[in-house]
């Protein structure tokens, strides 16, 4: 009979927030497949598991795969574990859950800390519905993309950041939502220097300018409050675009293979209405 995988959520920072179903689930299990061992290591002593700790992240190779996954085929119980929070949530582990589903393995969820819902509850901003982007790629059409994304989204949007490109991000973000957009930006979650600042992405902008931010850091940005409607493109009317066409001096074959590319409508029906003019 295949072991179980329990996907484990850990503490942002403060080891008082693991949950004592987290606690005794570590020590039960045969082995934790942790993000960075190192940084997991004093987690498994202060709940005093024996399990054996192996490593398992976004770069782990197929090889590392396979290994879990034949674990669990022969009965081991594994807790997949990241450096904090929940696993999967812009963190590395989707694959092996996926696999152990494809597999028939059973997967249980130990809920817990997640720096989503904490930045949300402290932020001012509404979280009855939202939208959270993970990290922004730092160039190039995706990054626009999705910054207009946020600008245009009627939810609140939360987005994770290195504490190297806040500034950048929040000066990205006061240009294409408006200097006035407000929004919060929290880091060091449940730590000892644990901050929260809120006001418009112009003065949160101007603030980690001239102090850069330090440690995890997740940004709230508040929605517009109403849908986002695409404008609609234009279509040109047929007959005028034809006349206009043809007063170009194009041939009537070429203007109506340009009017059914520009119009819609088909290469027959644009022949026609040529050839009618």
């Amino acid at each position: 009979m295949a072991g179980t995988l329990y996907v484990v959520a850990t503490p942002l920072g403060n080891l008082g927030d693991l949950s004592p179903r987290a606690a005794d689930t570590l020590k039960r299990v045969a082995v934790v497949a942790a993000e960075d061992t190192r940084h997991s290591k004093p987690l498994l002593t202060h709940t005093g598991s024996n399990a054996e700790l192996v490593s398992f992240h976004a770069h782990s190779s197929e090889r590392a795969l396979e290994r879990l996954l034949r674990i669990l085929s022969e009965g081991r119980d594994v807790a997949f574990i990241t450096d904090a929070g929940t696993p999967v949530i812009s963190d590395p582990g989707v694959a092996l859950v996926a696999a152990a589903r494809e597999r028939g393995i059973q997967v249980v969820t130990i809920p817990g800390p997640t720096a989503v819902a904490a930045s949300l509850s402290v932020s001012g901003v509404g979280g009855d519905r939202y939208l959270f982007l993970g990290f922004l790629p730092r160039k190039g059409n995706d990054r626009r993309r999705l910054l207009l994304t946020v600008a245009q989204s009627e939810w609140t949007v939360v987005i994770f950041e290195a504490p190297n490109r806040v500034a950048e991000l929040l000066a990205d973000l006061s240009d294409v939502c408006g200097a006035d957009r407000q929004a919060s930006v929290s880091r060091e979650l449940t730590k000892v220097f644990e901050e929260t600042r809120s006001g418009t992405l112009q003065e949160l902008s101007a603030h980690y300018a001239e102090a850069p931010a330090r440690g995890e850091v997740t940004v709230v940005i508040a929605g517009t409050g109403k849908p986002h409607i695409a404008e609609r493109p234009t279509t040109p009317d047929p007959g005028e675009r034809a006349r206009a066409l043809l007063a170009e001096g194009l041939s009537r074959k070429d203007v109506a293979e340009r009017l059914a590319e520009e119009t819609g409508i088909s290469r027959n029906t644009a022949y026609r209405l040529v050839n009618e003019l």
